[in-house]
């Protein structure tokens, strides 16, 4: 269950609303430690601070700190449906757990909390003389620390929301989890494929709601299975839809408190994550493309650039699977069988949406079946036999809408060097 609260707590502190909190406390803390630290004030320093100075100081980082919250507010909600209308609405997500943003917000929200509480705290006359020497220096650190965050922030709206920076971000998310993926492919279990016949006793885990499996906590299900008589099944992957009528996992040897453990580390939701589902990535990344195929946006280079994208995700992956030669199962997963998302199923959550608005553009054509063949001829053992399959549909449906039979016999010449690539490879082996 570690492994599971961690990751519970890891989603907590990407909600804007917890950081927040966190620093307008830390802004009233600042405010009032200067009741505390006044002993520690040189009798040369007392007095030499007035109220006045220190108020007005304040009052000005009080009003100017609420109209920059206002703003960056404004600013940020701006970014998500630029997001959402540009790219795409999966994408959104990860904007709103950009850490600048949250950080920058929270700050201003924090410096407007502890000016407020040092105002009041003025006026009320709980702070003495040695308090308002340290009141005083804590407001100019506030301060430059206000600074510092509204240069911050104007560097970061010249790209926050844009379409190439969301981009970015969602490939980011998707390499990690193709990483991930690349090396415990089952998740650190066994494959489902090689497991023994399921006793027709085994008991079936049941979805407890309808949503999207986000997270499958592994390390939860090791410490079940710490018997040699116990086993679980898992049935479905994250990135999964199901149902309450939906079994989760089969078990065999479990009691009903540990069958209950099994349905707890499954954590489902309304929405995708991209955590352990790289398929969610690419689909994102497809998005985006079709976003730009469509004709109020026609826009082939972001398509383009999309496929460029996918295509040296999808090498990257191939490599660190070559790389490793032998399976890793983690050392309490040895009783666990699960599943894994496949090539083809990369394959068709990216190239198929792509080549199907792209058809109509030879362009993306072009792109995608030389994207095609370069992941072929970096892993063909992986990827080849279903990358002919995707350049065979891409010239199948480009020739259903292509007008001109010049742009048809560019394009059928790209496929008669992947099929060349394809009888080499076969003659070679």
């Amino acid at each position: 269950m570690k492994a599971h609260l961690k990751w519970s707590l890891k989603n907590l502190l990407k909600e804007i609303w917890v950081r927040a909190t966190l620093y307008s406390l830390l802004g009233v803390a600042t405010a009032l430690l200067a009741l505390w630290l006044n002993d520690y004030v040189p009798d040369s320093l007392a007095g030499k601070f007035g109220s006045e100075s220190v108020d007005k100081i304040l009052n000005i980082l009080s009003s100017s700190m609420l109209a920059v919250t206002t703003f960056s507010l404004s600013t940020m909600i701006g970014a998500y449906s630029s997001a959402s209308g540009g790219a795409t609405p999966r994408a959104t997500q990860l904007l709103v757990q950009d850490a600048t943003t949250q950080n920058v917000l929270s700050s201003f929200v924090g410096s407007f909390l502890f000016s407020v509480v040092g105002i009041i705290a003025l006026n009320m006359g709980i702070y003495g003389e040695r308090s308002k020497v340290v009141l005083f220096i804590a407001t100019l650190c506030v301060l430059c620390f206000v600074v510092y965050n509204l240069l911050r922030w104007i560097n970061h709206l010249t790209k926050f929301g844009r379409l190439g920076e969301t981009t970015s971000r969602v490939e980011k998310v998707t390499e990690a989890a193709l990483e991930k993926h690349a090396k415990m492919p089952y998740l650190g279990a066994l494959p489902l494929s090689q497991a023994p016949v399921i006793a027709a006793t085994a008991e079936q885990i049941y979805s407890p709601k309808a949503g999207y499996v986000q997270y499958i906590d592994m390390d939860a299900l090791g410490a079940i299975c710490n018997q040699p008589d116990k086993y679980i099944y898992c049935l479905v992957l994250p990135g999964n839809f199901c149902l309450p009528s939906t079994v989760l996992a089969k078990t065999v040897g479990l009691s009903a408190k540990e069958q209950q453990l099994v349905e707890n580390a499954f954590a489902l939701d309304i929405q995708r994550s991209y955590e352990q589902d790289p398929r969610f990535g690419l689909c994102a990344l497809s998005e985006v493309a079709s976003r730009a195929l469509s004709p109020a946006v026609n826009d082939p280079g972001t398509a383009i650039d999309v496929i460029s994208r996918g295509t040296r995700l999808l090498a990257k992956y191939a490599n660190e699977r070559q790389d490793r030669l032998d399976l890793p199962v983690r050392k309490n997963c040895t009783q666990i069988y699960c599943g894994q998302a496949t090539v083809e199923d990369f394959f068709d959550d990216f190239f198929t949406p792509i080549a199907r608005d792209g058809a109509a553009l030879i362009e993306v054509a072009i792109n995608l079946q030389k994207s095609l063949r370069h992941l072929a001829e970096t892993a063909p053992a992986l990827y080849q036999a279903v990358a002919y399959g995707h350049a065979k549909m891409v010239v199948k449906r480009a020739n259903a809408v292509l007008l001109v039979d010049e742009d048809k016999q560019r394009l059928q010449r790209q496929l008669d060097r992947f099929e060349q690539l394809v009888a080499d490879t076969k003659h070679s082996d």
